[in-house]
């Protein structure tokens, strides 16, 4: 936002001086905050840095240790450059010991050799940092006014990251906390050169804070999400130095002197990552007026967002009594993912090939109305088979059931008589189905989970092909309750907590295998024989890189415990790794 030295300099009343760089050319490129001119040797203190300072030196101190102090105190308290007009003090030049040291200091010291009225240069370098102010606020304002557009739109993620990328003109990236890839723009690059490698690649940055920037790689980054859960990060690639950010408000922006991006582009980005925290949470289809209200009382079970007894009591105003009553969660979903029921994966904004699986506006809003009308179904399906509950969807490929019954037996004739309504109701669908139901609880403030617990059973059980059953929680292994969770913020945060450090080693040092060693010494039971014949290495050498594994993860790989939590976590890892997330 602010001039620098060198642009100082080229200015015309500048110019009209005859400058002459003294010492620490270098240092050129230093912004310029203001412009203060003194007379008096301790004028220091007065400053805050980044002041390009203007003297005639006739109040300079005349020794040589009063000079060093001077240009010492200044260099000390950050000004941007030190100016002296020639002809007061000093005629021939600046003295040898005031040039000696500001090159120590590494200070610019410039020499004016023809006299120049200080007003001139004072008004046109404020001129032209007002005027960068002003551009920098025009900017800012047209960043709040365009993500304010796209919140109110409710945005798809793609559209958000693709205006983001055109406001900064450079690459922007979304990836959830497994560093997967869930949107891009390139901003005109070559989208192989962004993402091959990501993964590796996004581990090394690493910034300090919620908003920061990564010098080592030239990232600016952001989280994302809402409520205190993160689920993602946003990130900017800044070029390394230079010109400022294009954008439609036409303001020249730039890096500033410590070598970071523009305070406009961290504006952007958390607006941008705002703005996506925001869409997640916007509930897009429309629904009947009963449909929303078992839709909300379902929600405020599952968040607590509203008190038990105020669920309970409106939905016996709807004629649904929980109380008193044994109550089992149900999900139903389409059988697979290619029922239609999830978006496949699009071509990534601004590049080539599949990098987020992100539904067109059609299909999405295919999907919404089929969701809609299984949701209507299986409303007709409770009355159908004389059952009372709410239903409603409860995500996007969900229909979510809270069944009543008198007691925990009547809960298996009682799920037998909806999955055979479902049957009759569906029997001219093409796309199966898939019923799962919770342990069922006995009261209302258990509810959330079996809700819960229902829903995970039909994710996970989404390709089983026993239809003529209602599928519970051990008719699924370990490996399907982890491909549900896969998009969980919890797990990833897990598989972080448990591979991290492994992830982060293997991404310095791709050739060494280390995950590898660990999946099949844990494959095998921590059998090292069996292990090293797996990775045809010999038993020296896997004993040697196991030592080196338990160093990594800072784990003793002979515990019993420790292994088993390892082993989840690998499974969790390829589950997040198997394909982007729906």
């Amino acid at each position: 936002m602010f001039p620098t030295v060198r642009e100082v300099l080229a200015l015309d009343p500048v110019r009209n001086g005859g400058p002459r760089v003294v010492a620490a050319e270098e240092g050129l490129d230093r912004p310029v905050r203001w412009v203060h001119v003194t007379e008096v040797p301790d004028i220091a203190s007065l400053l805050r840095g980044g002041e390009l300072v203007l003297t005639t030196g006739i109040g300079l101190p005349a020794d040589d240790a009063g000079v060093r102090a001077f240009i010492a105190d200044l260099a000390e308290v950050g000004v941007a450059g030190l100016v002296v007009e020639l002809g007061r003090r000093y005629h021939g030049g600046v003295p040898k010991v005031m040039a000696a040291a500001a090159h120590r200091h590494g200070l610019p010291l410039v020499e004016l050799r023809r006299e120049t009225p200080f007003v001139l240069i004072t008004e046109a370098v404020h001129a032209l940092i007002v005027d960068a102010q002003l551009a920098e606020l025009r900017a800012t304002e047209e960043i709040h006014q365009r993500f304010t557009e796209l919140s109110v739109e409710g945005a798809e993620a793609t559209e958000v990251v693709r205006q983001a990328a055109e406001l900064a003109g450079a690459p922007v990236v979304l990836e959830n906390l497994s560093r997967r890839v869930l949107a891009y723009h390139t901003a005109g690059e070559n989208p192989r050169l962004l993402l091959d490698g990501w993964e590796q690649h996004s581990r090394r940055i690493q910034p300090t804070g919620r908003t920061a920037y990564h010098a080592d790689t030239g990232w600016l980054v952001t989280m994302v999400g809402a409520r205190g859960q993160d689920w993602g990060r946003l990130l900017l690639r800044c070029p390394a130095a230079g010109p400022g950010v294009s954008g439609g408000s036409g303001g020249s922006g730039g890096f500033s002197g410590s070598g970071g991006p523009p305070l406009r582009w961290s504006i952007l980005l958390e607006r941008a990552a705002s703005t996506l925290a925001l869409g997640r949470l916007i509930r897009r289809d429309a629904e009947g007026l009963e449909r929303q209200i078992h839709r909300t009382l379902l929600t405020a079970l599952l968040d607590g967002s509203q008190p038990v007894d105020e669920v309970a009591m409106r939905a016996r105003a709807l004629g649904v009594g929980l109380d008193r009553r044994h109550l089992v969660g149900v999900a139903v979903r389409f059988r697979d993912a290619g029922s239609g029921a999830e978006p496949a994966a699009a071509t990534g904004v601004g590049g080539v090939g599949p990098a987020v699986a992100v539904p067109s506006a059609d299909s999405a809003e295919t999907v919404q109305a089929r969701l809609r009308d299984l949701a209507e179904t299986v409303g007709l399906a409770l009355r159908e088979a004389g059952l009372t509950g709410l239903a409603s969807p409860l995500d996007e490929h969900a229909v979510g059931v809270l069944l009543a019954v008198r007691d925990a037996t009547a809960a298996d004739p009682a799920l037998d008589g909806l999955l055979a309504a479902l049957h009759r109701l569906r029997r001219s669908e093409p796309v199966p189905v898939v019923v799962a139901a919770g342990s069922g609880v006995d009261s209302v403030r258990e509810a959330r989970r079996t809700l819960v617990e229902a829903r995970q059973v039909a994710e996970a059980g989404r390709r089983d092909r026993r239809a003529d059953q209602v599928l519970r929680l051990p008719d699924v292994g370990l490996a399907g309750l982890l491909h549900l969770l896969r998009e969980e913020p919890r797990l990833q945060v897990f598989v972080e907590r448990e591979l991290g450090a492994l992830l982060a080693y293997e991404a310095r040092h791709p050739r060494q295998r280390m995950l590898a060693t660990l999946r099949a010494y844990l494959d095998h039971g921590r059998n090292k024989s069996a292990a090293a014949a797996a990775v045809h290495l010999s038993r020296p050498a896997f004993y040697e890189r196991l030592t080196r594994l338990g160093q990594i993860l800072g784990v003793d790989l002979d515990s019993v415990q420790a292994c088993l939590s390892l082993h989840v976590a690998v499974l969790a890892l390829d589950e997040v790794r198997a394909r982007p997330p729906a």
